[in-house]
């Protein structure tokens, strides 16, 4: 490939990126702008800049904008954690619900929000402590002189199974707060405000910022642990690394949104589909397309059936699981 061929392509790459940008912006004024009360952009940029008098500003500040927020942040982190364990894995199957990470913190969050509900603040921390567990132990699980990738995606699917069934038996001995958890268990963002915007922020950023810093390092990671090791790349330990910052993001995720499911599998390969495997392209086209799928599908569970709102993990399950199917028939390698 030529010089010119390859600039062409640079600049393809950084078009289809503004694209998704331009997407994800729209997106968010879809999300904000729709619902029981219709509000058009210009309106919402007058209420949020200028006029915080009206009754748009309280519609938009108090309710939605907070809620479109925290959508776009889980989207990008479990676009990002999805991005990550399909890489290290080198396995297109491979997302955080499939795995055993969701699970992990799934199951550590429910147990502070149903034994220990006056600690509801610590759920980040417990759902990232155990995403990280989780994946530990399909890590331990996993090897044998070495992680095959392979060997990781069955290890972690037992894993996910088995904590499943420890958040079902959660349910079954605490019958009277099963009410509260049932649109965690399912991903929804209903009762979504400004403080799971202040929980989550944080550690989603930290997230983005490590995982932006060494995008190369999956890129190396994709040619094969042979060759990785022949670049000079701890093998191991790179992939260590990368499934830790992969649970925080899906931990933090998790933790304010619940279960929510087929976000880190579809959207890699959607963005992957239009920019390429370069994850150099790929983690910041990721963090748009999976902010807008979430915001947009948000967007359609307030409204398919209003005025009775539907959790946001239906829309996506109903979106997800066909795609899934679609990946288990294609042929050919990842």
């Amino acid at each position: 490939m030529t010089n010119s061929d390859t600039k062409n392509e640079v600049m393809k790459k950084k078009f289809i990126l503004f694209i998704f940008i331009c997407i994800s912006i729209a997106s968010f004024f879809i999300s904000i702008g729709n619902g029981a009360v219709n509000i058009s952009p210009k309106e919402i940029i007058n209420a949020i800049l200028f006029d915080k008098s009206t009754v748009n500003y309280q519609i938009i500040w108090n309710v939605r904008l907070p809620r479109t927020i925290v959508a776009a942040l889980v989207g990008t982190c479990l676009a990002l954690s999805g991005s990550i364990l399909q890489g290290v894995m080198r396995n297109p199957l491979a997302g955080p619900n499939i795995i055993g990470v969701s699970s992990g913190a799934g199951l550590m969050t429910l147990i502070i929000l149903i034994l220990f509900p006056d600690f509801y603040y610590l759920a980040p921390i417990g759902a990232f402590t155990g995403a990280l567990l989780a994946t530990l132990f399909i890590y331990f699980l996993a090897w044998k002189e070495g992680v095959v990738p392979t060997r990781l995606i069955l290890a972690g699917v037992a894993v996910s199974s088995l904590l499943g069934a420890g958040t079902n038996a959660l349910m079954t001995f605490y019958p009277n707060k099963v009410a509260g958890v049932i649109g965690f268990m399912v991903g929804g963002l209903s009762a979504t405000n400004w403080k799971h915007v202040y929980t989550i922020f944080p550690y989603a950023t930290l997230g983005i910022i490590l995982l932006l810093l060494i995008p190369n390092k999956l890129n190396i990671l994709m040619l094969g642990d042979e060759v990785a090791t022949g670049l000079g790349v701890n093998v191991e330990k790179t992939r260590f690394v990368f499934i830790i910052i992969s649970s925080l993001l899906a931990g933090s995720a998790v933790s304010v949104v619940g279960l929510l499911g087929f976000v880190g599998l579809i959207v890699p390969h959607i963005t992957r589909l239009f920019i390429g495997s370069d994850y150099r392209y790929l983690l910041p086209a990721a963090i748009f397309t999976g902010s807008s799928i979430v915001m947009l599908c948000d967007t359609v569970a307030r409204l398919l059936f209003a005025p009775t709102e539907i959790p946001v993990g239906i829309i996506m399950s109903a979106l997800g699981a066909p795609f899934f199917l679609y990946l288990l028939r294609r042929k050919g390698e990842y």
